[in-house]
Order: structure tokens, then sequence, then C-alpha cells
């Protein structure tokens, strides 16, 4: 199992995400991709300080890409939503 700083890859910010912590307040991260649901919530707890509700996970395939004249893959990626209590915010989706 991946440490907290490994467990959260990298936060994704695009238009519909952005869109949801603003209505919602769920957050998007990209994750390892053997992190579980509890390993998610106690990362996003301790590195952000905040109170986690509920974890959503979602694997994704790569996509197949032509390189030359052969055939490549993107690699396979893992996301979580997560939302947080009431009150709750992550500075870095704000700025």
């Amino acid at each position: 199992m991946a440490t907290l700083h490994r467990t959260i890859v990298r936060p994704i910010m695009t238009e519909a995400t952005s869109s949801a912590y603003q209505d919602r307040g769920e957050y998007t991260f990209e994750v390892a991709p053997d992190a579980n649901k509890y390993s998610i919530k106690t990362a996003i707890e301790t590195l952000f300080g905040v109170k986690v509700v509920g974890v959503w996970t979602s694997n994704a395939r790569g996509k197949a890409r032509r390189v030359g004249q052969s055939i490549g893959r993107r690699p396979h990626t893992k996301k979580a939503i997560v939302k947080l209590r009431a009150g709750d915010s992550i500075a870095i989706f704000e700025g």
C-alpha cells in the first residue's frame, strides 16, 4: 500500500469537477491504483485537515494511441470523488 503522499497523485480540475465542488462540495483526485476507499479517506483528512463524508472511486482504462506505425497505450488511472462535510473546503481548488 502506498504512503499518504503516494496515495493522492494529483487533483483533477476540469469544468465538470469545478462545478461539482462549488455545488455539492465534491473534490476529484487521481489516486494510486492500489488505493482503497479507507486509505483515500485517511490521506485526504490527514493532508488537508478536513472531514470526509463519502468516497467514490472509479477505474479508467488507458486509451490506445498510435505511436508511429505501432499501437501504444496510455496508462490506466484511478480517480476518487471525495465529499466533505458542510463548511469544509480544500484551498488548492479555490485559487
